[in-house]
């Protein structure tokens, strides 16, 4: 299968949810705070002893996600800190072993299998846990510089061994698996290091339809990339301001990985969150330049999404039930970005997202005799395309005129362009 067929359900789906979490989540300061304030083992371990989410029900997160409008999520099933929340039979640090007591991954796959929504793993390359992943002197470690470690013996194939093993396990326990979201390659710890030729191909036998972001390593906009360099992009905490190509100029299919607020893991002081007006505006930039958006949510250590966060879910949700249209299955137009919104657009579909009113009518540059029909695409109520009278000097745009001075939709107002079809 190649990657046009295997990505073809993603670039539908357009939106998604990322779900950080993990023991991190009880000091509640972010997913690095053990790389952050340096902690030992030991001093991390407490965690360990008393993770319980007594309210974790996946359920309601994925009831979340379905109804924000998401198709797909990506779970945490081990993060940098080692931290198995699957019951891998290679470590004994996992979440079968602490209050908790169960597969947390298999409640999240039936959880959100459930809701009909598309399933993918994260997994971290790294690992601060084992004794064999490389600590004094690598940069995230939080005994980088812990003189204890310093002349410390570790057997880093022997790690590498371990990270295929898990891998494996998580291509084989759950069923089908849509998505393997790896994280991440840095100076020499990339590509062959990870031996991820055999990592690809071992992934692949389990599970030939998966789709494998680029965090492996390798270069996915050569015109051959390599065979671990990735099925599609992952810019983090930014919006590629043209999409992303390859070398030869064609276009890289891509997501956006972007957190609600300023953290990936739980943040108990982190009130700094997005706005549903943001997010919308971040799905239709992604849309109209040929890539998705996924949006992470950090839970407690109760297994809560944080009540913000789904009061934002909620309300994107309202926005793309009346308007998903516009979204899903759709890509960039071959027009310039107008200055009142964007544009994105399914065959002779073309989607006018106006985000700003401005003064007078709203101006379809060089859409003129090319438009159909106009409709709000929320209500599906007729929008005539006319020209004013103050619009005679502009003979090749099309325009609509909004009654009163605001928006119908002030997140954003989807007016939906029949195209005149070419013969």
């Amino acid at each position: 299968m190649d990657r046009s067929e295997r990505m073809k359900w993603f670039v539908d789906a357009r939106f998604g949810m990322f779900i950080h979490w993990g023991l991190y989540a009880i000091p509640a300061r972010g997913e690095w705070v053990k790389s952050q304030e340096r902690m030992t083992d030991e001093e991390y371990d407490k965690y360990f002893r008393e993770f319980d989410p007594v309210n974790y029900a996946p359920r309601i997160w994925s009831k979340a996600a379905r109804g924000a409008g998401m198709k797909y999520a990506v779970f945490t099933t081990k993060h940098h800190d080692g931290f198995c929340l699957f019951d891998s039979k290679f470590t004994d640090y996992k979440a079968t072993n602490t209050p908790a007591g169960r597969d947390l991954v298999q409640e999240y796959v039936d959880a959100f299998r459930a809701e009909g929504l598309a399933i993918g793993f994260y997994y971290s390359l790294l690992d601060w846990h084992h004794e064999d992943y490389p600590a004094y002197g690598d940069w995230n470690h939080p005994m980088r510089d812990n003189e204890k470690y310093k002349n410390k013996a570790h057997n880093f194939d022997r790690y590498v061994e371990y990270m295929h093993n898990q891998v494996e396990e998580l291509m084989t326990s759950y069923g089908r698996i849509d998505i393997l979201w790896l994280d991440f390659s840095y100076d020499k710890m990339t590509g062959e290091t990870w031996r991820a030729t055999d990592l690809v191909k071992m992934v692949r036998r389990h599970q030939p339809h998966i789709i494998i972001n680029n965090r492996l390593g390798g270069n996915i906009k050569a015109v051959n990339p390599e065979i671990y360099a990735g099925d599609f992009a992952n810019p983090e905490q930014i919006l590629p301001p043209e999409g992303i190509t390859n070398d030869a100029g064609a276009p890289i299919p891509w997501e956006a990985c972007i957190t609600l607020n300023n953290n990936w893991g739980y943040h108990a002081g982190d009130d700094d969150y997005k706005s549903a007006r943001q997010v919308v505006h971040a799905i239709v930039e992604c849309v109209s330049k040929g890539g998705n958006l996924l949006l992470n949510v950090g839970p407690n250590a109760k297994g809560e999404i944080p009540g913000p966060s789904l009061e934002i879910l909620a309300e994107v949700g309202d926005w793309m039930r009346a308007n998903g249209e516009s979204i899903y299955g759709c890509g960039r137009a071959n027009l310039p970005k107008p200055e009142w919104g964007r544009y994105t657009q399914k065959g002779n579909m073309l989607y006018a997202h106006i985000y700003e009113r401005g003064i007078g009518p709203i101006n379809f540059k060089g859409l003129n005799g090319k438009i159909a029909k106009a409709r709000l695409l929320s209500d599906g109520s007729e929008l005539k395309v006319e020209r004013p009278w103050n619009a005679q000097d502009y003979a090749d745009d099309a325009f609509i005129q909004f009654k009163g001075q605001k928006l119908p939709d002030e997140l954003d107002t989807v007016v939906a362009l029949e195209l005149v079809s070419k013969r």
